[in-house]
């Protein structure tokens, strides 16, 4: 008995080690899966019109053109106000010598602190460190590479998913009594379908918040109000925070290209339409997506978030209405299952 039991705990601790060791792959495969059960729903669409896998080319290409045509909206733009706030330096600081030149108390301080002498130090080290920016730049585009090798497998192990997944699901219920082959194929259905709602509930949620976040930043003559829109937008898909984080990062933007008129107008518009979205719009949208209930949608944002961040916030509410498909057909299976025991009885 104790042999069995110290064995059970190795073997135990064994298999947690390994699932440890492969927790990148595993990783992978997870998140493979999800974009698989993401695109089930446009390429099965698509599928009635063409070929399967020209559907599923269509899908996949679409997947990576739109990432790539927003980070190219908002990635240029940083990198032009960059490099000419970098390269105009020194211009600013001989423009802020000439202002306090020019007041009698800023002079006087300059007198007695040497500001303009700590300012052209300041100008002329920024502008020396270029070098060891682009050096930092290099190890960024390192870490991208190695990211978008990651992008690269998830996709291609999706790809596959897709494909091959109605042939693996078949071959498996074909093991299964009817009975029960009918009830796995009803309930992996509408997981595919609830998860697919999801994401096409989140896309809308995030649509909508970008273009009224984009309304505001063009009354308020924000500079380049369409990236900072598309920022607002990237961020909401995560449930909850993300529009926070969002009006956050942008609120630091206004800070440096407006006035303090238009910062305290972008927070309170800010907190006033996080609220409106958290408790009405994205529960509204989300519950007729996955068809839960808004106060459990809630819920599953709030603890997904707290038990795996931001991963699991985005995931929190397809694993709530997949808890939710199971458990309602496998309720329906043992309900339909005990007559026949009875019968037989």
């Amino acid at each position: 008995m104790i042999a069995r039991t110290v064995f059970t705990v190795v073997l135990c601790v064994a298999a947690v080690y390994l699932v440890y060791l492969l927790r990148t792959p595993i990783a992978y495969v997870v998140l493979a899966a999800f974009i698989a059960a993401c695109a089930s729903g446009p390429v099965n669409a698509l599928a009635r019109h063409m070929k399967r896998g020209a559907a599923v080319g269509i899908v996949y290409l679409l997947i990576v053109l739109v990432p790539a045509i927003f980070m190219f909206i908002l990635v240029r733009p940083v990198v032009e106000q960059t490099v000419d706030l970098l390269g105009n330096l020194p211009e600013y600081a001989q423009d802020l010598e000439e202002e306090i030149q020019s007041n009698e108390q800023l002079r006087e301080l300059d007198e007695d602190y040497d500001l303009t002498g700590k300012i052209e130090d300041l100008a002329s080290n920024l502008a020396s460190k270029l070098d060891d920016a682009a050096a930092a730049l290099v190890d960024v585009g390192a870490g991208v590479v190695s990211s978008l090798f990651a992008l690269v497998t998830i996709l291609v192990l999706s790809m596959f998913m897709l494909a091959s997944a109605q042939r693996w699901r078949d071959a498996f219920l074909a093991t299964r009594p009817p009975r029960d082959g009918q009830a796995w194929r009803r309930a992996t259905d509408e997981i595919a379908t609830a998860v697919s709602s999801y994401v096409g509930g989140a896309l809308f949620q995030a649509t909508v918040a970008g273009i009224v976040s984009w309304l505001m930043l063009v009354i308020l003559g924000i500079p380049s109000p369409l990236p900072l829109a598309l920022i607002i937008a990237l961020l909401d898909l995560i449930p909850m925070v993300g529009a926070t984080i969002g009006a956050v990062a942008v609120g630091v933007v206004i800070l440096f290209s407006g006035s303090t008129g238009d910062v305290l107008i972008w927070a309170l518009f800010a907190i006033a339409y996080q609220q409106f979205e958290n408790y009405v719009v994205q529960p509204r949208i989300q519950s007729k997506a996955v068809s839960l209930d808004p106060f459990i949608v809630v819920i599953a944002a709030l603890v997904g978030g707290t038990l795996l961040g931001v991963v699991g916030a985005l995931l929190a509410i397809p694993g709530a209405a997949t808890i939710k498909i199971a458990l309602r057909e496998w309720l329906n299976y043992t309900r339909e299952a005990a007559p026949a025991v009875t019968r037989s009885g």
